[in-house]
């Protein structure tokens, strides 16, 4: 029972299966029919010829993919005439075409996209690399090949490798040529370089037309030229050029996809063409290698053989069009699995004008052309030429390119471009494994040989040969001319400026043909920011000075390095201030000096405690002891005490507090040592931030920066600022001050600023330098010689010469001091007054005790004599001087040790006497 059911089950799922197959095998036609234009009879379209058929045979023979429907391709030959192209393409929407597969021109492209979006059969083109195809003006077309817009990437990508800034396009005046170029103008801008001519061909150029257009450009400065044409005319470019001398060395000649077409393609090029482009660096659509590439590459000769063609290779836009077939192919099929039909109707608003016979009502309309469209940009698929599928631009994913170098016979890869990492040695398949890196310093390719078989990277520009010598902008100072001055008479220029520049020149790897011109009256500086307006509007070709790098001027031009640094800075009158009688205090604050003091007797009381029952030197009478104390305490300031501890804690207390003592002595000796020797000045403005709170006026130079900046950066009140002309006028405006009509600051730049102190000694510069940038020379926007006296300036830095010119014409004086004052070093006797006060008093008070103790002692042990006479009274009185200072002279322990020894001679004989009077009393007795 089980087992039939089983059968029954399988039989009916075999029954549906067929009539599934019946159903989509009724809904596929029998041919699908689609067409293709291009020139059967260029370096692209012979090879894109026998790859269509190659695909189509392929394609028949596979019964994977359209299952049954034979496809047919129709091809026209438009024969390089766009007239035609564009007949061939109307005569196509007379048929049941629902796809072309072309157009190869991108001229043709543009007129025909209107033709296939009112019918609505999808435009799948190969060759047709013009970037405003991608527009949503023509949403029926789908380019199936490389855009410029990636080739063009790649061409500035290169260009900002090697640091070049301007290039010259030479190019077919078409919307193919037009549009690229414009896309690489954009993609250099991206970078900061640009397009300096444009140099376009008409499409049907001769050898003349040629010849006269080379040799404008040979006239330009630019040595970098990008050609953008066809392969007839590329050839013929090159060999002119080199009848021209072009293609020497210096040149850098750039050329796009159609030469690396025509080198694939050609068997082998006469040796006169290859001659004519040596060292040239071409642009290859990369395709990587696969199983399916080499398939198709070892059909290939016998592929040209069955087509009856003279023999050609295989090109990278021959892979692109037999994967276009192919990509057709999958999504017809696509089209048919989801039961698409084809079906036209006629469109109403195509109709003949009255008396017209174009019969454009032939002309029918793809019912379900969007929706073929949407399965051609939806299909994904393995090809020749690598990985095909659309991204959300409608453009083919991962767009990569090889860097060609010309040598010899052949040519030899130097590196890689893709949109994922720029330039690279490294395959791109492998980069795509890795993270996205364009950083400048991941950029890497391998050494070119350039025209005129160098190796050493072109310079990429001259000066024009029908260039005139530069005018070189000099302002025409009235104050500090030695930064920069012109001679009324003789109109001699100089200075620290200008032989900076000159000493830049000379390191030039070019001769320079200049001459300066005085820009102002001489009476009164110009303004610094007209000159750089009359550089940028051409009037000046460079500017040479004192101008600042300032943001406002970068703007409109480009500077150098800085050769000298530069930063406003505030001047003012300021008094110097030396220290005081009691300046030995100041260090400490005083609640410092009130905690030291008393720690002093507050750790000689601990150790005391500590060491009091072991230690016989803190043992004794009370008085001692105290004096003990207080000695041990304050000596060790100077660790100068002489009593040793004995007990642990006292020793760790000990060597804690000498610590504690020896960095106080030190930030004391520091902060003391700082305060003598530093001579301060005084001034009633702090620095930038009180100026600009202040009511005060400012001054400055006049055609300075500082005006503005003061004004429009910090919010200074134009009325506040004050122009000054010259050094004298800082000095009298200064002096003046704010109450008299003066200015309360000066506010300038570094190096001024430093002349001026130079000489003037009662002012001087407040707080740091609140701005931050440098001298420089102006040169126009992307003017490659800025970049070229940048790299003199370093030099001149690096050799010491800059110091050298610096020395010559800045070397400046200390400014004169008057004769009554000291050395800011010299230390002043009022610093120490109060010391030498108290250590005075203290000797004295010292010395009062010690004599009134003396004198003391002195009456004690030395009583006075008698006298009766004035003569004798006068011997004594000398008598006793000398017996005082006698005294003076003994030690104090003998004193004390003679008068004990009087005291019992008294007694003794006290004791005699008396005997002898008892004695003398029993005699007389009776």
């Amino acid at each position: 029972m089980k087992l039939a059911l089983l059968l029954l089950l399988a039989l009916l799922l075999d029954l549906a299966s067929t009539g599934l197959g019946k159903n989509e095998t009724a809904a596929r036609p029998a041919t699908v029919h689609i067409g293709a234009i291009f020139s059967h009879n260029t370096t692209i379209g012979r090879v894109a010829k026998v790859a269509i058929d190659a695909a189509v045979s392929d394609i028949n023979a596979d019964p994977s993919i359209l299952r049954g429907t034979k496809l047919v391709v129709e091809m026209q030959d438009s024969n390089c005439n766009n007239f035609i192209g564009v007949v061939q393409a109307l005569q196509f929407m007379e048929t049941d075409i629902v796809a072309i597969i072309g157009p190869q021109s991108s001229v043709i492209a543009h007129v025909i996209s209107h033709v296939s979006n009112e019918l609505r059969v999808p435009l799948v083109s190969f060759s047709a690399t013009d970037p405003t195809l991608n527009s949503l003006q023509y949403p029926f077309f789908v380019r199936s090949t490389r855009s410029d817009l990636f080739q063009m990437a790649a061409v500035a990508d290169l260009v900002d490798y090697y640091q070049w800034n301007q290039v010259i396009a030479v190019f077919i005046d078409d919307d193919h040529g037009r549009n690229g170029v414009a896309s690489l103008a954009d993609k250099l801008a991206e970078k900061r370089h640009k397009i300096s001519y444009k140099a376009a061909l008409r499409s049907g150029a001769t050898s003349s037309d040629i010849m006269d257009l080379l040799v404008k450009v040979a006239l330009m400065g630019s040595r970098i030229i990008v050609v953008h044409v066809s392969s007839d005319i590329g050839i013929r470019i090159f060999s002119t050029a080199r009848y021209l001398g072009m293609m020497s060395s210096g040149y850098v000649w750039i050329a796009t996809d159609w030469l690396s077409s025509l080198l694939d393609s050609s068997s082998l090029l006469d040796a006169t063409t290859m001659e004519a482009m040596q060292g040239v660096v071409a642009l290859r659509q990369h395709t990587a290698n696969s199983k399916f590439k080499n398939v198709l590459v070892s059909r290939w000769s016998q592929l040209v053989k069955n087509g009856k063609a003279e023999n050609f290779k295989l090109n990278s836009y021959g892979l692109y069009a037999y994967d276009t077939v192919w990509l057709v192919s999958h999504a017809l099929d696509a089209f048919f699995r989801d039961g698409g039909r084809v079906s036209f109707s006629n469109d109403s608003n195509l109709h003949d004008a009255e008396g017209g016979s174009l019969h454009l009502e032939a002309m029918s309309v793809f019912d379900e052309g969007q929706v073929l469209l949407n399965k051609i940009l939806n299909t994904s698929f393995d090809g020749v030429t690598g990985k095909v599928q659309f991204d959300y631009e409608r453009n083919l994913i991962r767009p990569a390119y090889d860097l060609l170098n010309i040598v010899g016979t052949g040519w030899r890869t130097i590196g890689h471009w893709t949109n994922y990492s720029g330039l690279s040695i490294v395959p791109p398949e492998k980069l795509y494994g890795k993270p996205a890196n364009l950083s400048a310093s991941n950029q890497q390719l391998f050494s070119v040989i350039w025209p005129g078989d160098t190796i050493s990277k072109p310079r990429g520009w001259v000066f024009p040969n029908n260039g005139k010598e530069l005018r070189i902008g000099v302002p025409n100072r009235a104050s500090f001319r030695q930064f920069v001055s012109v001679s009324s008479k003789s109109n001699d220029i100089k200075g620290f400026c200008i032989d900076v520049f000159t000493a830049a020149v000379n390191l030039l790897p070019y001769p320079l043909s200049y001459r300066f011109v005085s820009f102002g009256n001489g009476h009164e500086n110009p303004s610094y920011s007209k000159l750089a307006e009359m550089v940028a509007l051409g009037e000046f070709d460079a500017a040479v000075g004192d101008m600042s790098i300032v943001t406002n001027r970068t703007k409109i031009v480009d500077f150098t390095q800085p050769y000298a640094e530069s930063g406003l800075v505030i001047v003012t009158p300021v008094k110097k201030m030396n220290s005081g009688v009691w300046a030995f205090l100041q260090p400490f604050t005083w609640e410092m000096w009130l905690v030291t003091v008393c720690s002093l007797p507050l750790i000689g009381a601990v150790i005391w405690i500590l060491e009091h029952r072991l230690n016989d030197e803190f043992r004794g009478p009370p008085k001692r002891q105290i004096v003990t104390v207080f000695w041990f305490s304050f000596s060790s300031l100077f660790f100068a005490h002489r009593e040793n501890t004995m007990s642990t804690a006292g020793r760790m207390v000990l060597i804690i507090w000498l610590f504690v003592v020896l960095i106080i002595q030190s930030s004391y000796t520091a902060s003391l040592t700082s305060i003598l020797t530093v001579q301060y000045l005084s001034s009633s403005l702090g620095g930038i931030d009180k100026l600009i709170a202040s009511n005060e006026p400012i001054g400055f130079q006049v055609g300075s920066f500082a005006e503005n900046y003061l004004a429009e950066e910090l919010g200074v009140s134009r009325s506040r600022l004050i122009a000054l002309g010259s050094p004298e006028d800082y000095a009298r405006a200064l002096e003046r001050g704010s109450g008299e009509g003066g200015v309360a600051a000066v506010v300038d730049e570094r190096p001024y600023i430093d002349l001026f102190l130079s000489t003037q000694c009662k002012f001087a510069a407040i707080g740091s330098e609140f701005t931050r940038n440098g001298w420089g020379f102006a040169f126009p926007r992307d003017s490659p010689l800025a970049v070229d006296f940048s790299t003199a300036i370093l030099t001149l830095s690096e050799n010491g010469d800059l110091q050298r010119i610096q020395d010559k014409w800045l070397s400046t004086s200390a400014c004169s001091s008057d004769g009554n004052e000291l050395d800011s070093e010299t230390l002043h006797l009022n610093s120490f007054l109060g010391l030498f006060l108290i250590c005075g008093l203290a000797c004295v008070l010292a010395l009062l005790v010690y004599f009134v103790g003396m004198i003391r002692q002195y009456f004690r042990h030395c009583p006075v004599e008698g006298t009766d006479s004035s003569a004798a009274e006068s011997s004594s009185s000398r008598r006793s001087l000398r017996r005082f200072f006698s005294f003076m002279d003994v030690k104090e322990e003998d004193v004390k040790n003679r008068s004990k020894r009087r005291k019992i001679q008294r007694e003794e004989s006290s004791v005699v006497s008396n005997q002898s009077f008892v004695g003398f009393n029993s005699a007389i007795s009776p």
